[in-house]
């Protein structure tokens, strides 16, 4: 039988807009959307410094983590894009360029602000 523990789960590959950062709250109701209430699968290698597992989740073949950034709301996290694997990397970048091509989600904004910037000006 599946587990039916939770846990906090970084979403590897991808930095998605902190919740009060704008488009915040937007990425954090999309991904809800998209896993609440429903048995993932979360392909793991690794944890944060603060304890959380870093992975990359699945939900029915889908990748959730990609869904973020094909949405526009989530950066692709160039920084550890050695962590990924070739076709992920690939995917990933051509995701987040077509998300900023068409303007959506944070896209929209004209000079969004990756969470990774918005924490050191904090």
């Amino acid at each position: 039988m599946p587990s039916q523990e939770r846990h906090k789960i970084r979403l590897a590959g991808i930095g998605a807009p902190e919740r009060k950062q704008p488009f915040g709250k937007q990425a954090k109701d999309y991904l809800i959307g998209l896993v609440a209430g429903k048995d993932v699968e979360v392909y793991w290698s690794k944890r944060d410094r603060y304890g959380r597992i870093v992975g990359k989740i699945i939900f029915e073949g889908q990748d959730i983590d990609l869904a973020m950034v094909q949405a526009g709301y989530a950066w692709w996290y160039r920084k550890y894009a050695g962590e990924q694997n070739a076709g992920d990397r690939v995917l990933y970048e051509a995701a987040e360029a077509k998300a900023k091509t068409e303007h959506l989600g944070l896209w929209a904004d004209p000079h969004p602000v990756p969470p990774w910037d918005w924490r050191k000006k904090k």
